[in-house]
C-alpha cells in the first residue's frame, strides 16, 4: 500500500527468486570442496548397515547443513544423485560421569539418510 511506489510483483514471485539464488549460492558452496565439511562422516550402526542393502545411506553431517547442501556434497564427493534426503535431529544426552560433577552431557548429532535410486551404490574405502 506505497503511495509513491511501483508495485514490482507479488510476494510468491519475489520469494521465489530469492530462493533460486539461495539454491545457487548453496550450489556454488558445495562447488568449493566444503562437501566434506557439509559431510563429516559415514554413520556406522547396526541399524544403518541393514538399510543399506535398500539403498539407503546414512551419514554424520553438519548441524546446518539443508537438504541441498548435503545432496551437492554427496554428488561432489561420490558421484552419485541422491533421490531422497531425510535428516534426523539427536538431541544430547545426560550421562553419569564418575567424577565430583556426577553429570555431563554428550553432544548433539545430526545424521542424514540419502536415498539412492536402484543400481547406484556407495563405496566406502
Amino acid at each position: 500500500m506505497a503511495l509513491f511506489g511501483k508495485k514490482i510483483g507479488s510476494k510468491k514471485e519475489k520469494s521465489a527468486k530469492a530462493d533460486a539464488k539461495k539454491h545457487v549460492a548453496r550450489a556454488k558452496i558445495s562447488a568449493d570442496g566444503v562437501a566434506h565439511d557439509i559431510i563429516r562422516a559415514p554413520w556406522f550402526s547396526e541399524k544403518a548397515l541393514i538399510v543399506t542393502e535398500k539403498g539407503v545411506y546414512t551419514f554424520g553431517v553438519s548441524t546446518r547443513a539443508t537438504k541441498a547442501e548435503i545432496a551437492g556434497a554427496i554428488k561432489e564427493i561420490y558421484k552419485v544423485t541422491p533421490k531422497k534426503i531425510r535428516i534426523v535431529n539427536l538431541p544430547a544426552k545426560k550421562k553419569a560421569m564418575r567424577t565430583k560433577r556426577g553429570v555431563g552431557s554428550r553432544v548433539a548429532r545430526r545424521k542424514a539418510y540419502v536415498y539412492l535410486n536402484k543400481g547406484e551404490t556407495i563405496k566406502f574405502s
